[in-house]
């Protein structure tokens, strides 16, 4: 009778094991994937968590492929490092790709490790980061690598509005592989990552057209053009950094509140907030200067900052409470709204919403554009998207009126009509149908044209009209704005409204889900 395997034997079995299987694709291919300037599946984790916080799940789990040579294939932990951590003290689940092990491919077990961790997620009430470095879908596996990816995408609705979604792209993401990123609530992407649907070659094949991958799909043009990623990182230690400084605004799920953070800022007068805004509203300036002095310790997280750049949205802290700010950028376009801004507005919005923070508005905007393009690309139905989203709002609403404030527009940026709390205005604001030169123009046109002078009468009757509307005061009188305030109490104006409206409750008629415009 042979003597049964001793418990220590077993142990250093196990060990040897476990650090086989760690270890990847092997110290040759990590030394490759240094050499491009990454950091390996399990170096990025060791970043992005708590020190020591990690605990792996799934490790030993292996593929059951036998076809095209898959019997013989080696590869640890399927390609994919999965489990759980903390990230400043609390927990979150976590997957990340590991490319050392056949180029990160996903197949049938790698998605349903990944989804493992999602389901995890949202029955415990964790944020899901999704760290991606793959060649996309493992050909060998077929059909069963295509459900796992349905998989993925699945889970990824399913939590999405339930738990905080990010996704960090760290090197190559194409094909169907690219959907999950675009069905998280951020995506955070490096220098050094592409993303696409279909790659140069096949782009060239298929209509002739040349393009480079980094052109197609690399940070800048996701960030710029496209708007896919919200956030550019110069390299892995950078995007882990933003992920980390992210999910410190956010609540764990959309049955908590966010943190509330000590920050130790004060909430006082500041006089020189009035000194950015021009009275003039046809001189420009930069709204994030105004941001800067309203959050606590200048401390602004913006998202998509090169994307439609004539709104600015992020996140800050007043009087440690996070907020999202949604803000009208005058030096760009001079602020209008367009198709890719309500686009990019209205999706921050429904975000902040879902998770429980308080929304803090800026406006200053003249209109929205006007133009062949922006008509039949659809600014209708995208521009209705800001009406949809500020609507359907139940968190605080706080809307300060910085300066213009004309017809649509003013509407569209968190009235109190489409259900904003509390509203104030600075004395440069302008709230009217349209500019008082529009206005006047078609007001007063007969009188304008029967005047010998024209040109005076016009200007007469532009201040007329700017006298009696393009102020703040007739709003006020409506009950459309709640103050009229100094410029220097804003920020202590914000903080007060937060306390009180902390708890609010706003119910809606019961309903599956309202039909966003698309």
């Amino acid at each position: 009778m042979s003597k049964p395997i001793s418990m220590q034997k077993r142990i250093a079995d196990l060990q040897e094991s476990r650090a086989k299987t760690q270890a990847g694709g092997g110290q040759a291919r990590v030394e490759k994937q240094h050499a491009q300037g990454k950091l390996t599946a399990r170096e990025r984790l060791n970043e992005f968590l708590d020190e020591g916080s990690f605990h792996e799940v799934s490790l030993f789990r292996r593929n059951r492929t036998t076809s095209f040579g898959m019997d013989k294939a080696d590869m640890p932990a399927e390609g994919v490092v999965t489990g759980t951590g903390t990230v400043l003290g609390r927990p979150v689940h976590v997957a990340s790709q590991d490319f050392t092990v056949m180029a990160g491919s996903a197949g049938e077990i790698h998605s349903k490790k990944v989804v493992e961790m999602m389901n995890g997620a949202i029955e415990n009430g964790t944020p899901f980061v999704f760290i991606n470095d793959s060649g996309g879908a493992r050909i060998q596996e077929g059909i069963d690598s295509l459900s796992g990816y349905g998989q993925v995408f699945y889970a990824n609705v399913k939590l999405s509005g339930v738990v905080p979604q990010i996704s960090i792209i760290c090197g190559p993401c194409a094909g169907g592989a690219v959907y999950s990123p675009a069905l998280t609530d951020f995506v955070i992407q490096t220098r050094k990552a592409q993303m696409f649907i279909t790659g140069p070659k096949v782009i060239k094949e298929v209509t002739g057209e040349e393009v480079s991958g980094e052109a197609l799909g690399g940070a800048d043009a996701h960030q710029a053009v496209s708007g896919v990623n919200h956030f550019v990182a110069n390299d892995d230690q950078e995007a882990i950094l933003i992920a980390q400084k992210l999910l410190s605004f956010l609540p764990q799920n959309n049955d908590e509140m966010p943190p509330l953070v000590d920050t130790g800022a004060p909430i006082e007068y500041d006089p020189g907030l009035a000194e950015i805004v021009p009275v003039d509203g046809k001189q420009s300036y930069n709204v994030k200067d105004v941001i800067l002095r309203l959050v606590d310790n200048a401390d602004f997280l913006e998202v998509q900052a090169s994307y439609a750049t004539n709104m600015v949205v992020g996140f800050g802290r007043v009087n440690g409470r996070s907020v999202g700010i949604v803000a009208n950028q005058p030096s760009v376009m001079a602020g209008v709204l367009d198709i890719n801004c309500s686009d990019k507005g209205s999706r921050f919005i429904r975000f902040c919403n879902a998770f429980n923070i308080p929304i803090v508005t800026l406006v200053d905007v003249p209109g929205y554009l006007p133009g062949v393009a922006q008509e039949h690309g659809g600014i209708i139905r995208h521009g209705a998207k800001m009406l949809f989203a500020y609507s359907a709002a139940t968190v605080p609403l706080i809307t300060v009126v910085l300066r213009k404030a004309y017809g649509g527009a003013y509407l569209a940026m968190a009235s109190r009509d489409l259900g904003a709390d509390r509203v104030f205005a600075w004395p440069t604001a302008e709230i009217a149908v349209m500019g008082a030169e529009g206005a006047a123009s078609v007001v007063f046109k007969k009188e304008i044209d029967a005047d010998a002078d024209p040109v005076a009468k016009r200007e007469e009757m532009i201040e007329e009209y700017r006298a009696a509307f393009s102020t703040p005061f007739v709003a006020a009188s409506r009950g459309l704005v709640d103050d009229i305030i100094d410029p220097g109490e804003t920020r202590i104006k914000l903080a007060n409204a937060l306390e009180l409206l902390a708890n609010k409750r706003k119910q809606r008629p019961s309903k599956k889900h309202g039909l966003n415009p698309v």
